[in-house]
Protein backbone atom coordinates (compact mmCIF):
# COMPACT_ATOMS: atom_id res chain seq x y z
CA UNK A 1 0.00 0.00 0.00
CA UNK A 2 1.34 3.43 -0.95
CA UNK A 3 1.83 6.14 1.70
CA UNK A 4 -0.99 8.68 2.05
CA UNK A 5 -0.03 11.64 -0.13
CA UNK A 6 -2.25 13.91 1.98
CA UNK A 7 0.24 13.62 4.85
CA UNK A 8 3.05 14.93 2.65
CA UNK A 9 0.86 17.82 1.51
CA UNK A 10 0.09 19.10 5.03
CA UNK A 11 3.15 21.44 5.24
CA UNK A 12 2.07 22.99 1.94
CA UNK A 13 -1.47 23.41 3.28
CA UNK A 14 -0.12 25.24 6.32
CA UNK A 15 2.08 27.57 4.27
CA UNK A 16 -0.74 28.47 1.87
CA UNK A 17 -3.15 29.01 4.76
CA UNK A 18 -0.68 31.38 6.45
CA UNK A 19 -0.18 33.21 3.15
CA UNK A 20 -3.94 33.70 2.83
CA UNK A 21 -4.18 35.01 6.39
CA UNK A 22 -1.41 37.52 5.63
CA UNK A 23 -3.19 38.51 2.40
CA UNK A 24 -6.48 39.00 4.23
CA UNK A 25 -4.75 41.14 6.89
CA UNK A 26 -2.94 43.36 4.37
CA UNK A 27 -6.01 43.76 2.15
CA UNK A 28 -8.31 44.13 5.20
CA UNK A 29 -10.64 41.44 3.94
CA UNK A 30 -12.98 39.61 6.29
CA UNK A 31 -11.98 36.11 5.22
CA UNK A 32 -11.32 34.53 8.61
CA UNK A 33 -13.00 34.13 11.98
CA UNK A 34 -10.61 32.66 14.54
CA UNK A 35 -12.95 30.18 16.26
CA UNK A 36 -14.35 29.03 12.92
CA UNK A 37 -10.87 28.46 11.48
CA UNK A 38 -9.74 26.45 14.50
CA UNK A 39 -12.91 24.34 14.26
CA UNK A 40 -12.11 23.59 10.63
CA UNK A 41 -8.53 22.66 11.47
CA UNK A 42 -9.75 20.38 14.28
CA UNK A 43 -12.12 18.66 11.85
CA UNK A 44 -9.25 18.11 9.43
CA UNK A 45 -6.99 16.65 12.10
CA UNK A 46 -9.79 14.32 13.22
CA UNK A 47 -10.30 13.18 9.64
CA UNK A 48 -6.58 12.41 9.25
CA UNK A 49 -6.51 10.50 12.54
CA UNK A 50 -9.54 8.36 11.67
CA UNK A 51 -8.06 7.78 8.23
CA UNK A 52 -5.16 5.95 9.84
CA UNK A 53 -7.64 3.17 10.60
CA UNK A 54 -10.20 3.38 7.80
CA UNK A 55 -7.77 3.62 4.87
CA UNK A 56 -6.44 0.13 5.60
CA UNK A 57 -9.98 -1.26 5.53
CA UNK A 58 -10.76 0.57 2.29
CA UNK A 59 -7.57 -0.72 0.71
CA UNK A 60 -8.57 -4.22 1.81
CA UNK A 61 -12.02 -3.91 0.23
CA UNK A 62 -10.57 -2.62 -3.04
CA UNK A 63 -7.97 -5.42 -2.99
CA UNK A 64 -10.72 -8.00 -2.53
CA UNK A 65 -12.67 -6.60 -5.49
CA UNK A 66 -9.45 -6.43 -7.53
CA UNK A 67 -9.15 -10.21 -7.35
CA UNK A 68 -12.21 -10.43 -9.63
CA UNK A 69 -11.02 -7.74 -12.09
CA UNK A 70 -12.04 -7.87 -15.72
CA UNK A 71 -8.67 -6.52 -16.92
CA UNK A 72 -5.16 -6.02 -15.54
CA UNK A 73 -4.19 -2.45 -16.41
CA UNK A 74 -0.91 -2.27 -14.53
CA UNK A 75 0.94 0.96 -13.70
CA UNK A 76 1.68 2.14 -17.25
CA UNK A 77 1.23 5.86 -18.02
CA UNK A 78 -2.01 5.50 -19.94
CA UNK A 79 -3.54 3.53 -17.06
CA UNK A 80 -2.77 6.50 -14.77
CA UNK A 81 -4.49 8.82 -17.25
CA UNK A 82 -7.55 6.57 -17.36
CA UNK A 83 -7.46 6.32 -13.57
CA UNK A 84 -7.51 10.11 -13.29
CA UNK A 85 -10.67 10.41 -15.39
CA UNK A 86 -12.33 7.42 -13.70
CA UNK A 87 -11.57 8.81 -10.25
CA UNK A 88 -12.80 12.28 -11.15
CA UNK A 89 -16.04 10.91 -12.58
CA UNK A 90 -16.52 8.76 -9.47
CA UNK A 91 -15.91 11.77 -7.27
CA UNK A 92 -18.51 13.80 -9.19
CA UNK A 93 -21.23 11.21 -8.63
CA UNK A 94 -20.23 10.58 -5.02
CA UNK A 95 -20.33 14.33 -4.40
CA UNK A 96 -23.61 14.87 -6.24
CA UNK A 97 -25.32 11.99 -4.43
CA UNK A 98 -23.96 13.29 -1.12
CA UNK A 99 -26.11 16.36 -1.74
CA UNK A 100 -29.24 14.46 -2.78
CA UNK A 101 -29.41 11.55 -0.31
CA UNK A 102 -29.55 12.54 3.35
CA UNK A 103 -27.73 9.46 4.61
CA UNK A 104 -24.61 10.59 2.75
CA UNK A 105 -25.32 14.29 3.33
CA UNK A 106 -25.09 13.64 7.08
CA UNK A 107 -21.34 13.20 6.66
CA UNK A 108 -20.76 15.70 3.86
CA UNK A 109 -22.73 18.54 5.49
CA UNK A 110 -19.74 19.10 7.78
CA UNK A 111 -17.75 20.51 4.88
CA UNK A 112 -20.48 23.07 4.18
CA UNK A 113 -21.13 24.15 7.76
CA UNK A 114 -18.69 27.07 7.86
CA UNK A 115 -20.06 30.52 7.04
CA UNK A 116 -16.58 31.55 5.91
CA UNK A 117 -14.84 30.51 2.72
CA UNK A 118 -11.09 30.18 3.01
CA UNK A 119 -8.31 27.61 2.93
CA UNK A 120 -9.12 26.55 6.49
CA UNK A 121 -12.60 25.60 5.25
CA UNK A 122 -10.94 23.11 2.90
CA UNK A 123 -9.70 21.27 5.99
CA UNK A 124 -13.22 20.96 7.44
CA UNK A 125 -13.60 17.29 6.60
CA UNK A 126 -16.07 14.74 7.94
CA UNK A 127 -15.38 12.03 10.50
CA UNK A 128 -18.05 9.52 9.46
CA UNK A 129 -17.96 9.23 5.65
CA UNK A 130 -15.71 6.19 5.43
CA UNK A 131 -17.79 4.40 8.07
CA UNK A 132 -20.95 4.87 5.98
CA UNK A 133 -19.46 3.34 2.84
CA UNK A 134 -18.78 6.39 0.67
CA UNK A 135 -15.64 4.66 -0.61
CA UNK A 136 -17.88 2.17 -2.42
CA UNK A 137 -18.53 4.80 -5.11
CA UNK A 138 -15.05 3.88 -6.35
CA UNK A 139 -15.47 0.08 -6.02
CA UNK A 140 -16.14 -0.31 -9.76
CA UNK A 141 -12.58 0.80 -10.49
CA UNK A 142 -10.69 -2.19 -9.02
CA UNK A 143 -13.27 -4.45 -10.66
CA UNK A 144 -12.41 -2.86 -14.00
CA UNK A 145 -8.70 -3.42 -13.36
CA UNK A 146 -7.27 -0.35 -11.62
CA UNK A 147 -4.89 -1.33 -8.82
CA UNK A 148 -6.09 -0.23 -5.35
CA UNK A 149 -2.87 1.73 -4.79
CA UNK A 150 -3.58 3.73 -7.95
CA UNK A 151 -7.10 4.51 -6.81
CA UNK A 152 -6.10 5.71 -3.34
CA UNK A 153 -3.28 7.78 -4.83
CA UNK A 154 -5.63 9.44 -7.30
CA UNK A 155 -8.17 10.14 -4.57
CA UNK A 156 -5.44 11.88 -2.57
CA UNK A 157 -4.31 13.90 -5.60
CA UNK A 158 -7.89 15.04 -6.16
CA UNK A 159 -8.23 16.21 -2.55
CA UNK A 160 -4.89 18.01 -2.71
CA UNK A 161 -6.03 19.81 -5.85
CA UNK A 162 -9.29 20.85 -4.20
CA UNK A 163 -7.50 22.54 -1.31
CA UNK A 164 -6.45 25.68 -3.21
CA UNK A 165 -9.89 26.35 -4.71
CA UNK A 166 -11.30 27.20 -1.27
CA UNK A 167 -10.39 30.87 -1.44
CA UNK A 168 -11.81 34.29 -2.20
CA UNK A 169 -8.34 35.65 -2.90
CA UNK A 170 -8.61 34.50 -6.55
CA UNK A 171 -11.48 35.95 -8.55
CA UNK A 172 -11.46 34.45 -12.06
CA UNK A 173 -8.84 32.52 -14.03
CA UNK A 174 -8.37 32.55 -17.83
CA UNK A 175 -11.43 31.42 -19.76
CA UNK A 176 -10.02 28.08 -20.91
CA UNK A 177 -9.15 27.17 -17.30
CA UNK A 178 -12.63 28.09 -16.09
CA UNK A 179 -14.11 26.04 -18.93
CA UNK A 180 -12.26 22.81 -18.07
CA UNK A 181 -11.15 22.85 -14.44
CA UNK A 182 -12.80 23.32 -11.08
CA UNK A 183 -11.72 26.78 -9.90
CA UNK A 184 -12.24 29.00 -6.85
CA UNK A 185 -15.09 30.73 -8.68
CA UNK A 186 -16.87 27.46 -9.47
CA UNK A 187 -16.38 26.05 -5.99
CA UNK A 188 -17.56 29.23 -4.26
CA UNK A 189 -20.90 28.56 -5.95
CA UNK A 190 -20.88 25.04 -4.52
CA UNK A 191 -20.43 26.34 -0.96
CA UNK A 192 -23.21 28.91 -1.26
CA UNK A 193 -26.54 28.82 0.57
CA UNK A 194 -28.22 31.05 -2.04
CA UNK A 195 -31.15 29.16 -3.57
CA UNK A 196 -29.91 29.59 -7.15
CA UNK A 197 -26.52 28.13 -6.18
CA UNK A 198 -27.70 25.18 -4.04
CA UNK A 199 -26.40 21.74 -5.05
CA UNK A 200 -24.43 22.95 -8.05
CA UNK A 201 -20.84 22.49 -9.27
CA UNK A 202 -19.99 19.10 -7.74
CA UNK A 203 -16.68 18.77 -9.59
CA UNK A 204 -13.47 17.45 -8.13
CA UNK A 205 -10.77 18.52 -10.59
CA UNK A 206 -12.68 18.84 -13.88
CA UNK A 207 -15.77 21.03 -14.16
CA UNK A 208 -16.66 19.23 -17.41
CA UNK A 209 -18.81 16.70 -15.53
CA UNK A 210 -21.11 19.43 -14.23
CA UNK A 211 -21.37 20.91 -17.71
CA UNK A 212 -22.09 17.46 -19.16
CA UNK A 213 -24.67 16.36 -16.57
CA UNK A 214 -26.47 19.70 -16.15
CA UNK A 215 -25.35 20.75 -12.67
CA UNK A 216 -23.14 23.70 -13.62
CA UNK A 217 -23.92 27.24 -12.52
CA UNK A 218 -21.49 30.14 -13.03
CA UNK A 219 -20.69 32.61 -10.26
CA UNK A 220 -22.54 35.84 -11.02
CA UNK A 221 -22.50 37.44 -7.57
CA UNK A 222 -20.71 36.85 -4.29
CA UNK A 223 -22.29 33.85 -2.53
CA UNK A 224 -23.59 33.69 1.01
CA UNK A 225 -21.74 30.77 2.56
CA UNK A 226 -22.96 28.12 4.95
CA UNK A 227 -26.16 26.10 5.21
CA UNK A 228 -29.75 27.09 4.60
CA UNK A 229 -30.12 26.53 8.35
CA UNK A 230 -26.78 27.17 10.06
CA UNK A 231 -25.69 25.23 13.13
CA UNK A 232 -24.08 28.08 15.16
CA UNK A 233 -21.43 26.04 16.93
CA UNK A 234 -17.64 25.78 16.95
CA UNK A 235 -17.62 22.49 18.85
CA UNK A 236 -15.93 19.89 16.56
CA UNK A 237 -17.93 16.99 18.01
CA UNK A 238 -21.23 18.77 17.40
CA UNK A 239 -20.13 19.80 13.93
CA UNK A 240 -19.26 16.18 13.13
CA UNK A 241 -22.49 14.67 14.45
CA UNK A 242 -25.25 17.30 14.31
CA UNK A 243 -26.99 15.91 11.22
CA UNK A 244 -26.84 12.34 12.52
CA UNK A 245 -28.48 13.57 15.74
CA UNK A 246 -31.18 15.31 13.69
CA UNK A 247 -31.76 12.16 11.65
CA UNK A 248 -32.22 10.17 14.85
CA UNK A 249 -34.77 12.71 16.10
CA UNK A 250 -36.63 12.53 12.79
CA UNK A 251 -36.65 8.73 12.84
CA UNK A 252 -38.13 8.77 16.34
CA UNK A 253 -41.01 10.98 15.22
CA UNK A 254 -41.66 9.03 12.03
CA UNK A 255 -45.23 7.89 11.63
CA UNK A 256 -44.37 4.88 9.48
CA UNK A 257 -41.59 2.88 7.91
CA UNK A 258 -42.15 4.91 4.75
CA UNK A 259 -41.48 8.15 6.63
CA UNK A 260 -38.36 6.67 8.20
CA UNK A 261 -37.11 5.61 4.76
CA UNK A 262 -37.61 9.12 3.40
CA UNK A 263 -35.85 10.71 6.37
CA UNK A 264 -32.84 8.50 5.70
CA UNK A 265 -32.68 8.29 1.93
CA UNK A 266 -34.69 11.15 0.50
CA UNK A 267 -33.18 14.57 -0.19
CA UNK A 268 -31.93 16.65 2.75
CA UNK A 269 -34.79 18.84 3.96
CA UNK A 270 -37.53 16.27 3.32
CA UNK A 271 -40.17 16.24 6.05
CA UNK A 272 -43.44 14.39 6.34
CA UNK A 273 -45.31 17.52 7.42
CA UNK A 274 -43.71 20.05 5.10
CA UNK A 275 -42.00 21.86 7.98
CA UNK A 276 -38.69 21.79 6.08
CA UNK A 277 -37.89 22.07 2.39
CA UNK A 278 -35.62 20.23 -0.02
CA UNK A 279 -33.49 22.14 -2.52
CA UNK A 280 -35.96 21.30 -5.28
CA UNK A 281 -38.85 22.67 -3.22
CA UNK A 282 -36.94 25.82 -2.25
CA UNK A 283 -35.96 26.44 -5.87
CA UNK A 284 -39.56 25.87 -7.04
CA UNK A 285 -40.88 28.32 -4.46
CA UNK A 286 -38.22 30.83 -5.48
CA UNK A 287 -39.31 30.60 -9.13
CA UNK A 288 -42.95 30.98 -8.16
CA UNK A 289 -42.12 33.96 -5.97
Amino acid sequence: MLPNLIHYAIPGFVLLLLAEVIFATIEKKDLYETKDAFSSIAMGLGNVFLGLFTKAVIFGVYTFVYQFRLFTLGFVWWAWVLCFFADDLSYYWFHRISHTIRFFWASHVIHHSSRKYNLATALRQNWTGNFTGTFLFWAWMPFLGFHPAMILSMQAISLIYQFWIHTEAIHKLPGWVEAVFNTPSHHRVHHASDIKYLDRNHAGVLIIWDRLFGTFTPETERPIYGLTSNIHTYNPLRIATHEWVDIWKDLRRSRSFKDAWHYLFDAPGWSHDGSRKTTRQLRKEGLQG
